[in-house]
């Protein structure tokens, strides 16, 4: 049988941004004041060709093998960086926000913001934006690169390798991806 190897430079402007992860957090109930906060999701599908797969799935018949350049090219992310950048960093600060006056607190209450990692200078406008020291947001792209939705799993390992985070702590995860997708998670730790 012959398999598809797509030799061609096509696609490279993306596929040199991701990183290989992955990543998972375990949930369970807890006792006292700890906890998730609330959660935020949005989507905006009149976008989503601007960051997107075409055809991430599989029929389950292996004609992957078979298949032509031309139709490859719908198993291959495609980004419009351009207009990515100029929403992630509209929409990173609006959930962040949202999430924000849920619970009734301020920019000042959060200890650190742990954003996806899909791009350092999206990272770096939203801190900017948000009036935030390095401290209080943390990267870690320059190491993994965007490992996509492992991205904010992998860095909260981090953090908590590093002891970076202390009972009472307010946590936000936030996230920007494919589809036109954010959301942010508050958490109390």
């Amino acid at each position: 049988q012959t398999k598809f190897i797509n030799k061609s430079t096509e696609g490279r402007d993306i596929a040199v941004l991701f990183g290989d992860g992955a990543g998972a957090a375990i949930l369970q109930a807890s006792e006292g004041e700890s906890g998730i906060l609330s959660t935020h999701l949005h989507c905006q599908g009149k976008d989503l060709k601007n960051l997107w797969m075409e055809g991430p799935g599989s029929s389950g018949d292996n004609q992957i093998n078979k298949v032509t350049i031309e139709q490859a090219k719908r198993f291959e992310p495609y980004m419009n960086g351009r207009e990515v950048f100029k929403n992630a960093v509209v929409r990173f600060p609006e959930v962040i926000h949202e999430a924000l006056e849920k619970n009734n607190l301020s920019m000042d209450d959060i200890s650190l913001i742990i954003p996806h990692q899909a791009n350092l200078r999206i990272s770096q406008f939203i801190q900017k934006r948000l009036g935030l020291s390095n401290d209080k947001v943390f990267n870690n792209i320059m190491k993994y690169g965007n490992t996509t939705a492992a991205s904010i799993p992998i860095a909260l390992k981090e953090v908590i390798l590093d002891d970076k985070l202390k009972n009472g702590d307010i946590l936000c995860l936030a996230a920007f991806g494919s589809g036109f997708t954010w959301a942010s998670a508050l958490i109390k730790w």
